[in-house]
């Protein structure tokens, strides 16, 4: 890595504990508490990261070998990128390997926060009825064996039990997942699995731990192979562990911090009193869009966010469905313009330099739909809308996840850890209506909202016979 130093790193220390290193987080979180690591009397809040999983093995690796640090390529709208060294990580510990080491990190009276990015599915709750899922074996172990944790509510729980042991005073939990009230989202999963496993730590926890609510904005593409060896042939600097971004972000949180918080207020981040707003605009346009642009992207053909943004076609498609579809379901949050914000959204989904990736959108759609695409919906059937739209989409959804090939001929992979086999049963029935049971949708009775079905039974139909491009290309000329 280069010489360059933001901050004396000797002096700072840790006071937030981060499960789930990803290239998000470190885009995100880690980028804002560096700049307010330069503040002399912010010292106490660097950062001690959590690798959970086994496949965090090479992140952990990685970034263990260049002493933590790592180079943030920012990727501006207009072409020119922006290189940040990234030092707001103090320690990283890596559960499968150092289960005791996290632990005690947990109880380490000087952790006042502990932030999550375990993705919207790592929460464990049922994608329809959002209750906590017991019907998971590394969850039954560790209800248990409770001093011998695998999942994340295993180690927050027996990582509480002795805090409360030591008498240190509680915590802040902050979740900074793409979730609908992801606080409450983290509360209801946390604090259901410690009420099964140990009723006292329960009403401890009621009274020592706050869960805020958040949003977070950043694009951050996978790296791929090739993008650690182009962003080091820019940057100069051997990086095992580069990450690059959009020149975009926000971080919006619920100011409910039970143990103090660090003045991220000074490199702008927002606190407020409700989050609601901010967050509805954010899922609602901007990852729902994402969604709605991700099928029929890969159907057509694309693989590059960018570039399928210079498809008519599909621009044509997001902008009608913001514009008609959701925006009458989005109050501007206050001194938000969100005509602007759309405008906006258009242009960074456009940005070249970042070039995201369509498989990274389209990734794991079971947990994504439900929060992005499910709650408009019904507001939209109640309203007596026209569907067509998000019937295209899920029509695309469902060959997307049945067929495994584009209008091209070429084959994609997909990611959809939480499919089962009922599932899969669902997908390949012959009968398209089937496919409206799986978790998602099934208890939106779909099938019988006639406005809807109709579309959905047709356009499955046509992007089988006629493809993906076709059916978007018809959709654009009735608008």
């Amino acid at each position: 890595m280069g010489n360059q130093h933001n901050f004396d790193g000797e002096r700072m220390n840790c006071g937030i504990l981060h499960i789930g290193v990803g290239n998000f987080h470190r885009a995100h979180q880690a980028f804002f508490i560096n700049q307010l690591l330069r503040d002399e009397d912010q010292a106490n809040w660097g950062i001690c990261g959590v690798c959970l999983l086994a496949s965090d093995k090479n992140t952990f690796q990685n970034l263990t070998a260049q002493n933590l640090r790592y180079t943030l390529t920012v990727c501006g709208r207009d072409g020119r990128d922006e290189l940040h060294e990234i030092e707001a990580i103090k320690e990283l510990l890596w559960a499968v390997e150092q289960p005791d080491a996290v632990l005690d990190k947990i109880a380490d009276p000087a952790i006042k926060i502990i932030t999550l990015t375990i993705t919207e599915g790592g929460y464990n709750l049922d994608k329809s009825t959002q209750s906590f899922i017991w019907d998971n074996e590394t969850v039954e172990h560790d209800l248990k064996r409770p001093s011998a944790p695998k999942t994340i509510f295993g180690f927050i729980a027996e990582g509480l039990r002795r805090r409360r042991e030591k008498q240190v005073g509680g915590l802040t939990i902050l979740s900074c997942d793409n979730l609908q009230h992801n606080g409450d989202a983290a509360k209801q999963a946390f604090t259901t699995f410690i009420a099964e496993q140990d009723e006292d730590l329960f009403h401890w926890v009621r009274d020592h731990v706050s869960f805020p609510n958040s949003m977070v904005d950043r694009i951050t593409p996978t790296t791929t192979a090739q993008d650690v060896e182009r962003l080091n042939k820019k940057s100069g600097i051997a990086d095992k562990a580069p990450v690059y971004c959009e020149d975009f972000i926000q971080w919006v949180i619920e100011d409910n911090f039970i143990a103090g918080r660090p003045a991220l207020e000074r490199v702008g981040v927002e606190f407020t009193d409700n989050v609601e707003p901010f967050e509805n605009m954010k899922l609602s346009l901007l990852n729902a869009s994402h969604t709605l642009l991700s099928y029929p992207s890969m159907l057509k053909g694309y693989r590059k966010v960018d570039q399928a943004m210079q498809d008519e076609d599909i621009r044509a498609f997001i902008k009608t469905f913001m514009d008609l579809d959701i925006t009458p379901h989005v109050p501007a949050p206050k001194g938000t313009d969100l005509e602007e914000y759309k405008q906006t959204l258009v242009e960074r989904f456009g940005n070249k330099s970042v070039s995201d990736q369509v498989s990274r959108l389209c990734g794991d759609g079971l947990s994504k739909f439900p929060v992005y695409i499910v709650p408009n919906l019904k507001k939209m059937i109640a309203a007596g809308q026209d569907l067509s739209r998000v019937a295209i989409l899920i029509a695309a959804y469902r060959h997307y996840l049945a067929y495994l090939k584009d209008d091209t001929g070429s084959s994609y992979e997909i990611n959809e850890p939480w499919l089962t086999q009922q599932d899969l049963d669902l997908i390949k029935d012959e009968n398209p209506l089937a496919f409206l049971a799986i978790p998602p949708f099934k208890h939106l009775n779909l099938a019988d909202e006639k406005g809807f079905a109709e579309h959905y039974v047709n356009y499955v139909k046509r992007i089988k016979n006629e493809g993906m491009g076709t059916v978007l290309a018809n959709q654009s000329l009735s608008h």
